[in-house]
């Protein structure tokens, strides 16, 4: 077997494969930190629930911690997220504040309603005063994506939820604002608001990042060896004389 590397392409495709191969396992040291705190997030939302923490918690512990909610719904302070969807039908999400009796309100993602009944006189069922007792998941603010509409309050047009916004707007000034929480369904029998179904939807592409970077630099190994057999510099046998 024979190998005369060129040297410059040599010396441009080796720290270029370097890099590529520390990019991929850079990306399968973040998917198993990824996977551990998915896991985390999971135990926290299937553990026994707790009452509402305080409002300067740090999220990183708290994040989809399962809570046991006592209190009523400020039913004429909600608001509604535009551009949701449930088993593929447009709608909104319900935001409503509730106050607990221990005198504290927090922004209630009571969950998914269509256009039909995004209006309360339409649902007249589900608008109560009463004290009940509700199971939710903390989470945290929700960050307004690149191609997401700003908050339109006076128009109505809500596509973020950002609870010091809506609390501000709402006059709820004494509401929890570093974060909210999802209600979660207590049973079988779906009702409107369709409340959330208990999971952690954390994205973890790391897998795909990883396999990206080692895709391309198995691709480059094989377009430096492609460049060298074709050139007659690396070959199986005698080497051929220049």
């Amino acid at each position: 077997m024979y190998f005369r590397p060129y040297f410059w392409l040599s010396v441009c495709a080796l720290p270029a494969l370097i890099i590529l191969i520390l990019l991929g396992s850079w990306q399968v040291q973040r998917l198993n930190w990824k996977t551990g705190l998915i896991d985390e997030y999971r135990a926290r939302a299937l553990a026994p629930a707790i009452a509402l923490p305080d409002a300067d918690i740090s999220l990183d512990n708290f994040r989809f911690q399962r809570l046991a909610l006592t209190g009523r719904f400020l039913n004429d302070k909600e608001i509604y997220i535009n551009g949701r969807t449930y088993e593929g039908n447009a709608g909104f999400h319900v935001i409503t504040p509730f106050l607990g009796q221990d005198g504290r309100i927090v922004l209630v993602n009571r969950g998914w309603v269509s256009e039909a009944y995004r209006l309360p006189s339409a649902r007249p069922f589900s608008i109560s005063d009463e004290i009940q007792t509700i199971e939710a998941i903390i989470r945290a603010p929700q960050r307004k994506g690149y191609f997401v509409p700003e908050n339109e309050p006076e128009r109505g047009f809500w596509f973020t939820i950002n609870p010091a916004e809506i609390a501000s707007y709402q006059n709820v000034d004494s509401a929890i604002t570093s974060f909210y929480v999802d209600q979660i369904r207590s049973g079988e029998v779906i009702t409107l608001p369709i409340a959330a179904d208990l999971k952690v939807d954390v994205p973890n592409a790391h897998l795909n990042y990883a396999l990206t970077w080692y895709g391309i630099a198995l691709s480059l190994i094989g377009v430096y060896i492609a460049y060298h057999v074709n050139a007659g510099r690396l070959g199986i046998g005698t080497r051929p004389r220049e």
